[in-house]
Protein backbone atom coordinates (compact mmCIF):
# COMPACT_ATOMS: atom_id res chain seq x y z
CA UNK A 1 0.00 0.00 0.00
CA UNK A 2 1.28 3.48 -0.84
CA UNK A 3 0.30 6.45 1.26
CA UNK A 4 1.61 10.00 1.04
CA UNK A 5 1.37 11.62 4.44
CA UNK A 6 2.27 14.98 2.84
CA UNK A 7 -0.07 15.34 -0.16
CA UNK A 8 1.59 16.71 -3.28
CA UNK A 9 -1.62 18.06 -4.76
CA UNK A 10 -3.69 21.02 -3.67
CA UNK A 11 -7.01 19.22 -3.78
CA UNK A 12 -6.64 17.31 -0.54
CA UNK A 13 -3.98 19.33 1.21
CA UNK A 14 -6.37 20.98 3.65
CA UNK A 15 -8.11 17.75 4.56
CA UNK A 16 -4.90 16.22 5.84
CA UNK A 17 -4.19 18.96 8.34
CA UNK A 18 -0.99 19.95 6.57
CA UNK A 19 0.58 23.34 6.95
CA UNK A 20 2.97 24.75 4.37
CA UNK A 21 4.29 28.23 3.68
CA UNK A 22 4.31 30.07 0.36
CA UNK A 23 7.69 30.43 -1.29
CA UNK A 24 7.02 34.14 -1.66
CA UNK A 25 6.99 34.46 2.12
CA UNK A 26 10.44 32.91 2.59
CA UNK A 27 13.84 34.50 2.31
CA UNK A 28 17.28 32.97 2.35
CA UNK A 29 19.02 32.94 5.70
CA UNK A 30 22.08 30.84 5.03
CA UNK A 31 24.14 29.17 2.35
CA UNK A 32 22.50 27.86 -0.79
CA UNK A 33 23.61 24.36 -1.52
CA UNK A 34 24.12 25.05 -5.18
CA UNK A 35 27.54 26.36 -4.26
CA UNK A 36 28.25 23.07 -2.51
CA UNK A 37 26.99 20.86 -5.32
CA UNK A 38 24.74 18.88 -2.99
CA UNK A 39 21.31 19.80 -4.22
CA UNK A 40 18.77 21.71 -2.19
CA UNK A 41 20.25 22.49 1.21
CA UNK A 42 19.45 25.97 2.46
CA UNK A 43 18.34 27.82 5.58
CA UNK A 44 15.54 30.40 5.68
CA UNK A 45 13.17 32.01 8.11
CA UNK A 46 9.57 33.06 7.77
CA UNK A 47 6.98 34.50 10.04
CA UNK A 48 3.66 35.82 8.80
CA UNK A 49 1.95 32.49 8.05
CA UNK A 50 2.85 30.71 11.30
CA UNK A 51 -0.24 28.76 12.27
CA UNK A 52 -2.13 29.67 9.11
CA UNK A 53 -5.43 27.89 8.81
CA UNK A 54 -6.87 25.41 6.37
CA UNK A 55 -7.58 27.88 3.55
CA UNK A 56 -4.09 29.36 3.71
CA UNK A 57 -2.56 25.87 3.73
CA UNK A 58 -4.38 25.02 0.51
CA UNK A 59 -3.34 28.30 -1.13
CA UNK A 60 0.31 27.64 -0.32
CA UNK A 61 0.23 24.07 -1.61
CA UNK A 62 2.01 24.63 -4.90
CA UNK A 63 5.15 25.85 -3.20
CA UNK A 64 5.80 22.50 -1.57
CA UNK A 65 5.18 20.63 -4.82
CA UNK A 66 7.86 22.75 -6.48
CA UNK A 67 10.15 22.15 -3.53
CA UNK A 68 9.69 18.41 -3.88
CA UNK A 69 10.38 18.49 -7.62
CA UNK A 70 13.56 20.47 -7.12
CA UNK A 71 14.72 18.08 -4.43
CA UNK A 72 14.76 14.97 -6.62
CA UNK A 73 18.50 14.58 -7.00
CA UNK A 74 21.12 11.94 -6.45
CA UNK A 75 22.42 10.88 -3.07
CA UNK A 76 24.70 13.43 -1.46
CA UNK A 77 28.23 12.77 -0.31
CA UNK A 78 28.72 12.93 3.45
CA UNK A 79 30.75 15.64 5.15
CA UNK A 80 31.01 13.87 8.52
CA UNK A 81 29.65 10.81 10.29
CA UNK A 82 26.31 10.60 12.09
CA UNK A 83 26.80 10.55 15.84
CA UNK A 84 24.64 7.82 17.41
CA UNK A 85 23.61 8.62 21.00
CA UNK A 86 25.08 6.31 23.62
CA UNK A 87 22.88 3.44 24.78
CA UNK A 88 22.59 3.67 28.57
CA UNK A 89 23.01 0.25 30.10
CA UNK A 90 20.78 -0.39 33.09
CA UNK A 91 21.79 -2.63 35.97
CA UNK A 92 19.39 -5.41 36.91
CA UNK A 93 19.01 -6.71 40.45
CA UNK A 94 16.08 -8.37 42.16
CA UNK A 95 13.97 -8.12 39.01
CA UNK A 96 14.38 -4.34 38.72
CA UNK A 97 16.49 -2.62 36.05
CA UNK A 98 17.94 0.67 37.27
CA UNK A 99 18.98 3.59 35.08
CA UNK A 100 20.93 6.57 36.43
CA UNK A 101 20.57 10.01 34.87
CA UNK A 102 21.99 13.38 35.84
CA UNK A 103 20.49 16.56 34.40
CA UNK A 104 23.49 18.87 34.14
CA UNK A 105 24.78 22.01 32.45
CA UNK A 106 27.54 22.15 29.88
CA UNK A 107 28.62 23.66 26.56
CA UNK A 108 28.05 22.53 22.99
CA UNK A 109 28.44 23.88 19.44
CA UNK A 110 24.85 24.39 18.33
CA UNK A 111 26.16 26.71 15.63
CA UNK A 112 29.38 25.34 14.17
CA UNK A 113 32.38 27.09 15.65
CA UNK A 114 30.37 28.92 18.34
CA UNK A 115 30.10 27.69 21.92
CA UNK A 116 26.64 27.70 23.53
CA UNK A 117 25.68 27.15 27.15
CA UNK A 118 23.61 23.97 27.16
CA UNK A 119 22.06 21.23 29.29
CA UNK A 120 22.03 17.46 28.93
CA UNK A 121 21.51 14.16 30.67
CA UNK A 122 24.83 12.57 31.66
CA UNK A 123 26.56 14.82 29.11
CA UNK A 124 26.69 18.39 27.86
CA UNK A 125 23.84 18.17 25.33
CA UNK A 126 20.97 15.72 24.81
CA UNK A 127 20.99 12.41 26.64
CA UNK A 128 21.65 8.71 26.15
CA UNK A 129 19.08 6.35 24.70
CA UNK A 130 17.21 4.21 27.21
CA UNK A 131 16.05 0.74 26.21
CA UNK A 132 13.13 -0.81 28.09
CA UNK A 133 11.41 -4.15 27.60
CA UNK A 134 7.67 -4.65 27.88
CA UNK A 135 6.86 -6.34 31.19
CA UNK A 136 10.08 -5.33 32.95
CA UNK A 137 10.18 -3.20 36.08
CA UNK A 138 12.44 -0.17 35.77
CA UNK A 139 13.77 2.31 38.33
CA UNK A 140 15.21 5.66 37.28
CA UNK A 141 17.43 7.62 39.65
CA UNK A 142 17.45 11.13 38.19
CA UNK A 143 19.54 13.84 39.84
CA UNK A 144 18.94 17.51 39.16
CA UNK A 145 22.13 19.56 38.79
CA UNK A 146 20.94 22.36 36.47
CA UNK A 147 20.47 25.05 39.14
CA UNK A 148 16.66 25.23 38.98
CA UNK A 149 13.58 23.04 39.36
CA UNK A 150 12.96 20.42 36.71
CA UNK A 151 10.96 17.28 35.98
CA UNK A 152 11.49 14.38 33.60
CA UNK A 153 8.44 13.34 31.60
CA UNK A 154 8.40 9.98 29.82
CA UNK A 155 6.60 11.18 26.70
CA UNK A 156 4.19 8.56 25.40
CA UNK A 157 4.71 6.08 28.24
CA UNK A 158 1.68 4.49 29.92
CA UNK A 159 2.72 4.86 33.56
CA UNK A 160 1.05 5.88 36.85
CA UNK A 161 0.35 9.63 37.07
CA UNK A 162 2.80 9.99 39.96
CA UNK A 163 5.56 8.57 37.69
CA UNK A 164 4.62 10.56 34.59
CA UNK A 165 6.96 13.45 35.33
CA UNK A 166 4.37 16.20 35.14
CA UNK A 167 4.52 19.56 36.93
CA UNK A 168 3.27 18.15 40.25
CA UNK A 169 6.48 16.18 40.75
CA UNK A 170 8.96 18.97 40.00
CA UNK A 171 12.13 18.49 42.05
CA UNK A 172 14.74 21.00 43.14
CA UNK A 173 18.36 21.45 42.19
CA UNK A 174 20.59 19.05 44.11
CA UNK A 175 17.88 16.45 44.65
CA UNK A 176 17.09 13.07 43.11
CA UNK A 177 13.75 11.78 41.83
CA UNK A 178 13.36 8.01 41.64
CA UNK A 179 10.25 6.85 39.76
CA UNK A 180 9.69 3.14 39.27
CA UNK A 181 7.07 1.27 37.26
CA UNK A 182 6.38 -1.78 35.13
CA UNK A 183 6.76 -1.13 31.39
CA UNK A 184 3.32 -1.65 29.84
CA UNK A 185 3.98 -0.14 26.42
CA UNK A 186 4.34 -2.32 23.32
CA UNK A 187 7.34 -1.95 21.04
CA UNK A 188 7.59 1.73 20.20
CA UNK A 189 9.75 4.85 20.26
CA UNK A 190 9.21 7.24 23.18
CA UNK A 191 11.33 10.07 24.55
CA UNK A 192 12.08 11.92 27.77
CA UNK A 193 12.27 15.65 28.47
CA UNK A 194 11.44 18.26 31.17
CA UNK A 195 7.86 19.23 32.02
CA UNK A 196 7.95 21.82 34.83
CA UNK A 197 5.64 24.83 34.71
CA UNK A 198 6.93 27.74 32.65
CA UNK A 199 10.39 26.27 31.97
CA UNK A 200 9.77 23.36 29.60
CA UNK A 201 10.79 25.25 26.46
CA UNK A 202 13.88 26.75 28.07
CA UNK A 203 15.20 23.44 29.40
CA UNK A 204 14.32 21.32 26.38
CA UNK A 205 15.88 23.65 23.79
CA UNK A 206 19.06 23.79 25.82
CA UNK A 207 19.40 20.02 25.36
CA UNK A 208 17.39 18.13 27.96
CA UNK A 209 15.97 15.42 25.70
CA UNK A 210 16.66 11.78 24.92
CA UNK A 211 15.11 8.78 23.20
CA UNK A 212 13.47 5.71 24.76
CA UNK A 213 13.22 2.43 22.84
CA UNK A 214 10.66 -0.08 24.06
CA UNK A 215 11.09 -3.67 22.93
CA UNK A 216 8.64 -6.55 23.11
CA UNK A 217 8.46 -10.23 22.16
CA UNK A 218 6.03 -9.87 19.25
CA UNK A 219 6.63 -11.60 15.92
CA UNK A 220 6.90 -8.20 14.25
CA UNK A 221 9.70 -7.13 16.58
CA UNK A 222 11.56 -10.37 15.94
CA UNK A 223 11.38 -9.75 12.20
CA UNK A 224 12.57 -6.13 12.27
CA UNK A 225 16.12 -4.77 12.62
CA UNK A 226 17.06 -4.25 16.28
CA UNK A 227 20.86 -3.96 16.54
CA UNK A 228 21.19 -0.48 18.06
CA UNK A 229 23.42 1.84 16.08
CA UNK A 230 23.98 -0.79 13.38
CA UNK A 231 20.63 -1.45 11.71
CA UNK A 232 18.40 0.30 14.28
CA UNK A 233 19.30 3.98 14.21
CA UNK A 234 17.90 6.93 16.24
CA UNK A 235 17.40 10.27 14.48
CA UNK A 236 16.72 13.16 16.87
CA UNK A 237 15.86 16.36 15.00
CA UNK A 238 15.93 19.80 16.64
CA UNK A 239 15.09 23.01 14.82
CA UNK A 240 16.27 25.62 17.32
CA UNK A 241 16.71 29.38 17.66
CA UNK A 242 20.18 30.73 18.45
CA UNK A 243 21.72 34.18 18.20
CA UNK A 244 25.06 34.77 16.51
CA UNK A 245 26.82 34.69 19.87
CA UNK A 246 25.53 31.19 20.59
CA UNK A 247 22.78 32.05 23.08
CA UNK A 248 19.89 29.60 22.63
CA UNK A 249 16.48 31.32 22.54
CA UNK A 250 13.21 29.88 23.79
CA UNK A 251 10.69 32.75 24.07
CA UNK A 252 9.07 35.25 21.71
CA UNK A 253 11.48 38.05 22.57
CA UNK A 254 14.44 35.87 21.65
CA UNK A 255 12.83 34.61 18.46
CA UNK A 256 12.17 38.17 17.27
CA UNK A 257 15.77 39.37 17.57
CA UNK A 258 17.40 40.24 14.28
CA UNK A 259 20.50 38.34 15.39
CA UNK A 260 18.57 35.08 15.85
CA UNK A 261 19.21 32.27 13.37
CA UNK A 262 17.43 28.93 13.18
CA UNK A 263 19.86 26.01 12.95
CA UNK A 264 18.81 22.40 12.38
CA UNK A 265 20.51 19.71 14.43
CA UNK A 266 20.52 15.94 13.92
CA UNK A 267 21.62 13.94 16.95
CA UNK A 268 23.18 17.13 18.28
CA UNK A 269 25.17 17.99 15.12
CA UNK A 270 24.42 21.14 13.13
CA UNK A 271 23.39 20.16 9.58
CA UNK A 272 22.78 23.64 8.16
CA UNK A 273 25.62 23.20 5.68
CA UNK A 274 26.67 19.63 6.47
CA UNK A 275 25.38 16.27 5.27
CA UNK A 276 26.06 13.55 7.80
CA UNK A 277 26.99 10.06 6.68
CA UNK A 278 25.92 6.61 7.82
CA UNK A 279 27.22 3.34 6.41
CA UNK A 280 24.50 0.71 6.35
CA UNK A 281 26.25 -2.61 6.89
CA UNK A 282 22.91 -4.41 6.66
CA UNK A 283 20.68 -4.14 3.61
CA UNK A 284 17.59 -3.37 5.68
CA UNK A 285 18.01 -0.51 8.17
CA UNK A 286 15.46 0.78 10.66
CA UNK A 287 15.33 4.49 11.53
CA UNK A 288 13.54 5.98 14.53
CA UNK A 289 12.75 9.64 13.91
CA UNK A 290 11.90 12.08 16.71
CA UNK A 291 10.99 15.74 16.25
CA UNK A 292 12.40 17.21 19.47
CA UNK A 293 12.01 20.78 18.18
CA UNK A 294 10.14 23.23 20.41
CA UNK A 295 7.74 24.24 17.63
CA UNK A 296 8.85 23.61 14.06
CA UNK A 297 7.41 20.92 11.77
CA UNK A 298 9.69 18.38 10.07
CA UNK A 299 8.87 16.40 6.94
CA UNK A 300 11.21 13.54 6.02
CA UNK A 301 11.68 12.37 2.45
CA UNK A 302 14.26 10.86 0.10
CA UNK A 303 16.17 13.22 -2.19
CA UNK A 304 15.50 10.94 -5.18
CA UNK A 305 11.73 11.01 -4.65
CA UNK A 306 11.69 7.35 -3.60
CA UNK A 307 9.58 5.85 -0.85
CA UNK A 308 10.16 5.12 2.80
CA UNK A 309 8.58 2.07 4.42
CA UNK A 310 6.85 3.35 7.55
CA UNK A 311 6.29 0.73 10.23
CA UNK A 312 5.26 2.76 13.27
CA UNK A 313 3.62 5.95 14.49
CA UNK A 314 3.97 7.53 17.97
CA UNK A 315 2.48 4.60 19.81
CA UNK A 316 3.56 1.43 18.09
CA UNK A 317 3.45 -0.59 14.92
CA UNK A 318 1.04 0.03 12.08
CA UNK A 319 -1.08 -2.88 10.98
CA UNK A 320 1.23 -3.32 7.99
CA UNK A 321 4.39 -1.81 6.57
CA UNK A 322 3.26 1.17 4.48
CA UNK A 323 5.09 2.82 1.60
CA UNK A 324 5.08 6.61 1.99
CA UNK A 325 6.80 9.41 0.10
CA UNK A 326 6.98 11.69 3.15
CA UNK A 327 6.68 11.43 6.91
CA UNK A 328 5.33 14.53 8.64
CA UNK A 329 6.32 15.09 12.28
CA UNK A 330 4.91 17.94 14.35
CA UNK A 331 6.74 18.95 17.53
CA UNK A 332 6.94 15.95 19.87
CA UNK A 333 5.95 13.30 17.31
CA UNK A 334 7.82 10.14 16.33
CA UNK A 335 7.79 7.61 13.51
CA UNK A 336 9.77 4.53 12.52
CA UNK A 337 10.62 3.50 8.99
CA UNK A 338 12.88 1.02 7.25
CA UNK A 339 14.88 1.31 4.05
CA UNK A 340 16.05 -1.67 1.99
CA UNK A 341 19.28 -0.25 0.66
CA UNK A 342 20.59 -1.71 -2.56
CA UNK A 343 22.02 1.68 -3.56
CA UNK A 344 23.10 4.82 -1.73
CA UNK A 345 20.31 7.14 -0.64
CA UNK A 346 19.98 10.57 0.96
CA UNK A 347 17.41 11.45 3.59
CA UNK A 348 16.12 15.01 3.51
CA UNK A 349 14.36 17.10 6.15
CA UNK A 350 11.94 19.83 5.09
CA UNK A 351 11.50 22.35 7.90
CA UNK A 352 8.47 24.60 8.35
CA UNK A 353 8.10 27.05 11.19
CA UNK A 354 5.29 26.29 13.60
CA UNK A 355 5.52 29.44 15.70
CA UNK A 356 6.06 33.19 15.26
CA UNK A 357 9.36 32.65 13.45
CA UNK A 358 11.47 29.60 12.93
CA UNK A 359 13.25 27.33 10.55
CA UNK A 360 12.44 26.73 6.90
CA UNK A 361 14.04 24.99 3.97
CA UNK A 362 15.12 21.60 2.70
CA UNK A 363 18.25 19.86 3.98
CA UNK A 364 20.22 16.85 2.81
CA UNK A 365 20.68 15.61 6.37
CA UNK A 366 21.86 12.01 6.03
CA UNK A 367 23.73 10.30 3.21
CA UNK A 368 23.31 6.56 3.65
CA UNK A 369 25.94 4.37 2.03
CA UNK A 370 24.62 0.95 1.08
CA UNK A 371 27.24 -1.69 1.91
CA UNK A 372 25.13 -4.63 3.05
CA UNK A 373 25.48 -7.92 1.17
CA UNK A 374 22.71 -9.81 2.93
CA UNK A 375 19.26 -10.48 1.50
CA UNK A 376 16.62 -9.73 4.15
CA UNK A 377 13.44 -11.76 4.34
CA UNK A 378 10.19 -10.16 3.30
CA UNK A 379 8.63 -7.98 5.95
CA UNK A 380 5.71 -9.61 7.76
CA UNK A 381 2.39 -9.03 6.01
CA UNK A 382 0.94 -8.04 9.39
CA UNK A 383 2.82 -6.02 12.00
CA UNK A 384 0.03 -5.31 14.46
CA UNK A 385 -3.67 -5.75 15.07
CA UNK A 386 -5.44 -2.44 15.62
CA UNK A 387 -9.11 -2.75 16.42
CA UNK A 388 -10.78 0.49 15.39
CA UNK A 389 -13.03 1.93 18.07
CA UNK A 390 -16.78 1.89 17.69
CA UNK A 391 -17.38 5.25 19.35
CA UNK A 392 -21.19 5.17 19.30
CA UNK A 393 -21.37 4.81 23.09
CA UNK A 394 -18.23 6.78 23.99
CA UNK A 395 -18.45 9.83 26.25
CA UNK A 396 -18.07 12.93 24.07
CA UNK A 397 -16.18 16.11 24.97
CA UNK A 398 -15.17 19.20 23.06
CA UNK A 399 -11.85 20.76 24.04
CA UNK A 400 -11.08 24.20 22.65
CA UNK A 401 -7.60 25.60 22.06
CA UNK A 402 -7.84 29.38 22.20
CA UNK A 403 -5.91 32.56 22.84
CA UNK A 404 -6.34 35.72 24.89
CA UNK A 405 -3.75 38.30 23.94
CA UNK A 406 -0.33 36.86 24.69
CA UNK A 407 -1.80 33.99 26.70
CA UNK A 408 -2.68 30.54 25.34
CA UNK A 409 -5.75 28.74 26.70
CA UNK A 410 -7.48 25.40 26.91
CA UNK A 411 -11.21 25.69 27.49
CA UNK A 412 -10.85 29.33 28.48
CA UNK A 413 -8.26 28.67 31.19
CA UNK A 414 -4.65 29.86 31.11
CA UNK A 415 -2.80 26.87 32.50
CA UNK A 416 0.33 28.48 33.91
CA UNK A 417 -0.39 27.12 37.40
CA UNK A 418 -1.98 23.86 38.48
CA UNK A 419 -4.76 25.78 40.22
CA UNK A 420 -5.57 27.85 37.13
CA UNK A 421 -5.77 24.95 34.68
CA UNK A 422 -8.97 23.53 33.32
CA UNK A 423 -9.32 20.00 34.70
CA UNK A 424 -10.90 17.05 32.97
CA UNK A 425 -12.07 14.26 35.27
CA UNK A 426 -12.59 10.70 34.11
CA UNK A 427 -12.38 7.18 35.52
CA UNK A 428 -10.50 3.97 34.86
CA UNK A 429 -12.39 2.07 32.19
CA UNK A 430 -13.93 5.16 30.61
CA UNK A 431 -14.07 5.31 26.83
CA UNK A 432 -14.16 8.81 25.39
CA UNK A 433 -14.20 10.68 22.09
CA UNK A 434 -12.82 14.21 22.09
CA UNK A 435 -13.12 16.94 19.49
CA UNK A 436 -10.02 19.13 19.71
CA UNK A 437 -11.10 22.43 18.18
CA UNK A 438 -8.49 25.04 17.23
CA UNK A 439 -10.20 28.41 17.68
CA UNK A 440 -6.99 30.25 16.77
CA UNK A 441 -5.20 30.66 13.46
CA UNK A 442 -2.03 29.30 15.05
CA UNK A 443 -0.39 25.91 14.60
CA UNK A 444 -0.90 23.52 17.53
CA UNK A 445 0.44 20.05 18.32
CA UNK A 446 -1.99 18.23 20.64
CA UNK A 447 -0.39 15.83 23.13
CA UNK A 448 -2.24 13.59 25.60
CA UNK A 449 -0.48 11.90 28.51
CA UNK A 450 -1.36 8.46 29.90
CA UNK A 451 -3.02 6.59 27.02
CA UNK A 452 -2.74 6.49 23.22
CA UNK A 453 -5.52 7.67 20.96
CA UNK A 454 -6.96 6.86 17.57
CA UNK A 455 -7.75 9.55 15.03
CA UNK A 456 -11.45 9.48 14.19
CA UNK A 457 -11.47 12.56 11.96
CA UNK A 458 -8.93 15.15 10.78
CA UNK A 459 -10.52 18.45 9.76
CA UNK A 460 -13.78 16.61 9.19
CA UNK A 461 -12.27 13.89 6.99
CA UNK A 462 -11.87 10.19 7.79
CA UNK A 463 -8.29 9.13 8.57
CA UNK A 464 -6.46 7.02 6.00
CA UNK A 465 -3.13 5.22 5.68
CA UNK A 466 -0.74 5.83 8.55
CA UNK A 467 -3.36 8.02 10.25
CA UNK A 468 -5.02 4.73 11.27
CA UNK A 469 -2.17 4.03 13.70
CA UNK A 470 -1.90 4.92 17.39
CA UNK A 471 -0.88 8.46 18.40
CA UNK A 472 -0.18 10.61 21.42
CA UNK A 473 0.74 13.81 19.51
CA UNK A 474 -1.00 15.18 16.42
CA UNK A 475 -1.26 18.41 14.47
CA UNK A 476 -4.24 20.77 14.73
CA UNK A 477 -3.95 23.50 12.11
CA UNK A 478 -5.32 27.01 12.54
CA UNK A 479 -9.10 26.89 12.41
CA UNK A 480 -9.02 23.10 12.13
CA UNK A 481 -9.95 20.21 14.37
CA UNK A 482 -9.19 16.60 15.11
CA UNK A 483 -11.49 14.05 16.67
CA UNK A 484 -9.74 11.42 18.80
CA UNK A 485 -10.85 8.38 20.80
CA UNK A 486 -9.19 6.67 23.73
CA UNK A 487 -9.78 4.28 26.64
CA UNK A 488 -8.43 5.02 30.12
CA UNK A 489 -6.91 1.88 31.54
CA UNK A 490 -4.93 0.63 34.51
CA UNK A 491 -4.01 3.68 36.57
CA UNK A 492 -6.07 5.81 38.95
CA UNK A 493 -4.98 8.50 41.40
CA UNK A 494 -6.84 10.98 43.59
CA UNK A 495 -3.87 13.36 43.88
CA UNK A 496 -1.61 13.19 40.85
CA UNK A 497 -2.79 14.24 37.41
CA UNK A 498 -1.78 13.71 33.82
CA UNK A 499 -1.53 16.61 31.35
CA UNK A 500 -3.02 17.45 27.97
CA UNK A 501 -1.47 20.35 26.11
CA UNK A 502 -0.05 21.87 22.96
CA UNK A 503 3.42 20.45 22.33
CA UNK A 504 4.64 23.67 20.81
CA UNK A 505 6.61 24.19 23.98
CA UNK A 506 6.19 27.96 23.97
CA UNK A 507 2.41 27.56 23.81
CA UNK A 508 2.56 25.08 26.68
CA UNK A 509 4.53 27.54 28.80
CA UNK A 510 2.13 30.32 27.80
CA UNK A 511 -0.82 28.42 29.25
CA UNK A 512 -2.13 25.95 26.67
CA UNK A 513 -2.16 23.07 29.14
CA UNK A 514 -4.91 21.37 31.15
CA UNK A 515 -4.90 18.60 33.74
CA UNK A 516 -6.45 15.15 33.51
CA UNK A 517 -7.54 13.39 36.68
CA UNK A 518 -8.20 9.66 36.32
CA UNK A 519 -9.91 8.25 39.39
CA UNK A 520 -11.51 4.96 40.34
CA UNK A 521 -9.72 1.72 41.08
CA UNK A 522 -6.39 0.88 39.50
CA UNK A 523 -6.54 -2.37 37.59
CA UNK A 524 -2.84 -3.06 37.72
CA UNK A 525 -0.24 -3.25 40.46
CA UNK A 526 1.61 0.03 40.08
CA UNK A 527 4.79 0.42 42.10
CA UNK A 528 4.27 4.11 42.76
CA UNK A 529 4.57 3.72 46.52
CA UNK A 530 8.32 3.25 46.08
CA UNK A 531 8.92 6.47 44.17
CA UNK A 532 11.07 8.83 46.20
CA UNK A 533 12.71 12.22 45.94
CA UNK A 534 15.20 13.61 48.41
CA UNK A 535 13.38 16.91 48.09
CA UNK A 536 10.46 18.13 46.01
CA UNK A 537 10.10 21.66 44.68
CA UNK A 538 6.75 23.32 44.44
CA UNK A 539 5.20 22.66 41.05
CA UNK A 540 4.05 26.24 40.92
CA UNK A 541 7.43 27.80 41.65
CA UNK A 542 7.92 28.85 38.06
CA UNK A 543 4.27 29.57 37.30
CA UNK A 544 4.88 33.29 37.18
CA UNK A 545 7.11 32.97 34.12
CA UNK A 546 5.89 35.47 31.58
CA UNK A 547 4.38 34.24 28.33
CA UNK A 548 4.48 36.22 25.12
CA UNK A 549 3.36 35.50 21.58
CA UNK A 550 3.33 38.13 18.87
CA UNK A 551 0.34 36.60 17.10
CA UNK A 552 -2.78 38.73 17.23
CA UNK A 553 -5.43 36.12 16.52
CA UNK A 554 -8.00 35.92 19.29
CA UNK A 555 -10.91 33.66 20.05
CA UNK A 556 -13.77 33.70 22.49
CA UNK A 557 -12.98 31.23 25.29
CA UNK A 558 -15.25 28.25 25.49
CA UNK A 559 -16.69 26.71 28.59
CA UNK A 560 -14.71 24.02 30.35
CA UNK A 561 -14.92 20.57 28.82
CA UNK A 562 -17.88 18.65 30.07
CA UNK A 563 -19.27 15.23 29.49
CA UNK A 564 -21.34 15.10 26.34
Amino acid sequence: MTHTSEPASDQNRDTKGNHRKSAAEKRDHGKDSAARGKGLHRRKFLGGMAGAGIAAVAAAGGAFSLLNDAAKNKASAADSTLVVPDLLEGTTSGGVTTFTLEAKTGTHEVISGVTSKTMGYNQDFLGPTLKWTNGDTVLLNITNDIGEDTTVHFHGAHVPAKMDGGPQVAFADGTTWSPTFTVKDPATTLWYHPHALGTTAKQAVHGLAGMIIVEDSSDASAALPSDYGVDDVPLIFQSLAVDTGGDIKYDAAGYRLSTTTFPLLLNGTNVDSTTLGFTATKTRTRFRALNASPSDIIVLQRSDGGTLTQISTDQGYLTEATEVTTIRLVAGARAEFVMDLTADATLQAVITTGWIRGGSGTYDVLAVTASGTDTPADLPTTLNTIDRYDTSDFTARTITLSQSGANMEIDGAIGTTMAAMAMISTTVGAKEIWTIQNATQLEHSFHLHDVPYQLIAVNGEDPTGVQLGWYDTYEVVGGGSIKIAMEFTDFADDTYMYMLHCHLLQHEDEGMMASLMVTGTSTTDSTDSTATASASASASASASASATDDSTATATPSASATDG
